[in-house]
């Protein structure tokens, strides 16, 4: 079967594995339906270049339910994913700050993001996640009006001159004990 999408190899971005999976659903339904109509995607990419690429025949009628997520964990993939990231032709963007693995400044270019959740790492050789630069981004988030999520600490978290070795049921615990997300 030919893939619509164009992409080829490797090239499986989101909307590839949607269309293969939806893809007859979401084509056929869409107008009639009702049941497709009521599916929403959360879809995640670290390579945001690839989107326009691979957007299916039917994406104008599909984009106000796809939820659209790139990753940029630290300030170089920042500075180079963002750009593109807003440049692509989608009605929801978020960006994933996992694991954050420096401090990020989004220089105050967060215009047509709806929400930045950031997370450290898990695992038992987590690379540090300072809470400053945390606040950091939610200050920014705040600043520009947008949602922001505090979704885990990470296993190895500094905070108050401390650092904290974390199982990952208590990295999910204390960011929600923080109580610094924005709605």
């Amino acid at each position: 079967m030919e893939d619509p999408t164009g992409c080829n190899g490797n090239d499986m971005l989101f909307i590839r594995l949607l269309y293969r999976r939806y893809g007859r659903v979401a084509q056929r339904s869409l107008g009639n339906d009702a049941d497709a109509k009521d599916l929403n995607f959360y879809m995640v990419t670290k390579r945001p270049e690839r989107i326009a690429d691979c957007l299916p025949p039917f994406w104008s009628e599909l984009k106000e339910r796809i939820y659209v997520c790139c990753t940029m964990e630290n300030q170089r993939r920042a500075d180079e994913r963002l750009p593109i990231f807003q440049r692509m032709p989608i009605a929801h963007r978020e960006i994933i700050v996992e694991p954050m693995l420096e401090k990020i400044d989004f220089h105050s270019s967060l215009n047509g993001i709806d929400r930045i959740t950031v997370g450290g790492e898990s695992g038992i050789y987590a690379r540090l996640c300072h809470y400053e630069w945390v606040l950091d981004v939610r200050r920014q988030c705040k600043e520009a009006s947008i949602a922001f999520h505090f979704m885990q600490t990470g296993g190895n978290f500094y905070k108050d001159g401390k650092n904290y070795k974390l199982t990952h049921r208590l990295q999910i615990v204390q960011a929600a004990r923080a109580n610094i997300n924005i709605l």
